[in-house]
């Protein structure tokens, strides 16, 4: 190196170490303070869920067959498949032990009682690339029927209304929603 790009060299360094010097307490500082925020932040969380209410948390274990709510007794669940962040699927069968056709299929969670009889969605694969793809079914426990009324491609469904033999449907996937008019 020459003396003029020597003494830039020097220069540039001193410049470059002053930076260093200058920032390096503010970004230490920052550092501490970001993980003490962060660990406020947990503790207050913590203490948080401890003071409020569980409620009453019903799980379904794997190798137990429980009773399902709003049968009047008549059925009971047990999980089939569990996927990782999303819905699970349970198989179904009679609680007074008569065979039924609803031990051949994996339904979700969502019971609708009714008159006519429940309406249930059945599952149509248990692959979890696949879903949602599922039919939203008419089970009629006296005649052990199941009735296919339409198919849904979202988890987000509810019965929005009924009027004489029809029920509207209404479905969100989280981008678009939509009505479907069934008959019974």
């Amino acid at each position: 190196m020459n003396k003029v790009q020597l003494i830039f060299h020097h220069i540039f360094r001193f410049v470059w170490n002053l930076i260093f010097i200058i920032c390096y307490p503010v970004l230490a500082t920052f550092g501490l303070l970001f993980v003490g925020l962060t660990y406020l932040f947990s503790l207050l969380s913590r203490i948080l869920t401890r003071i409020k209410p569980e409620g009453k948390r019903v799980v379904i274990k794997d190798t137990v067959w429980e009773p399902l709510p709003h049968t009047e007794d008549l059925l009971e669940a047990k999980l089939e498949k569990q996927i990782m962040f999303g819905p699970s699927g349970f198989r179904i069968r009679r609680k007074d032990g008569v065979p039924t056709i609803l031990s051949d299929f994996i339904f979700g969670k969502k019971v609708r009682v009714m008159e006519e009889g429940l309406i249930l969605e059945k599952w149509n694969t248990t692959e979890s690339k696949d879903l949602p793809d599922f039919d939203i079914c008419l089970y009629d426990p006296d005649q052990d029927s199941l009735r296919s009324l339409t198919q849904m491609k979202c988890f987000d469904w509810h019965v929005s209304e009924r009027i004489d033999n029809e029920l509207m449907f209404k479905w969100f996937d989280g981008t678009q929603g939509g009505e479907v008019k069934v008959a019974l």
